[in-house]
């Protein structure tokens, strides 16, 4: 599978459009959760995603310390529908992890897992840190991945 990774400046007009097109499809649509997906944090960004057919199929981004949190923090982690069950999520998941400690030099991530995912994040290393809450109607926990030898 073939990774980008941008920062905003860097992302075309079409790019842009195909990935608020796929998170308004996963987290407003398909969740039925109307929310503001434009929130001033995707300037402050690295966007990682993958496209197949002309479409990005899997995305997330990686938002840089003090914007969201006092790490960075990973969010808007989606796959388009028909990918899923593949282990996108995984491979996508662990190129960020990679990508943060290699080229950011980042150790500790922070993330507003939803609840139902938790296990999934526990498999690569994210510890609980929040008790469950709701987020746009959502159960969510807030949850920390520390570098081991750190």
């Amino acid at each position: 599978m073939d990774w980008k990774i941008k920062k905003f400046k860097e992302l075309n007009i079409e790019e842009m459009y195909k990935i608020l097109e796929l998170r308004s499809e996963i987290f407003v649509v398909e969740q039925e959760c109307p929310y503001q997906d434009c929130d001033g944090k995707d300037e402050n960004s690295y966007h990682l995603f993958s496209e197949e057919n002309g479409e990005i199929i899997a995305y997330l981004r990686i938002i840089e310390k003090g914007v969201s949190y006092d790490e960075i923090s990973i969010g808007r982690v989606c796959i388009s529908k028909c990918y899923r069950g593949k282990g996108i999520s995984r491979e996508m998941m662990l190129k960020a992890i990679e990508f943060i400690e290699q080229s950011l030099k980042e150790y500790e991530i922070k993330i507003q897992a939803q609840s139902y995912l938790l296990n999934f994040y526990k498999s690569l290393g994210f510890k609980e840190v929040s008790n469950e809450y709701l987020e746009d109607n959502i159960p969510h926990i807030d949850m920390l991945y520390k570098r081991k030898d750190c």
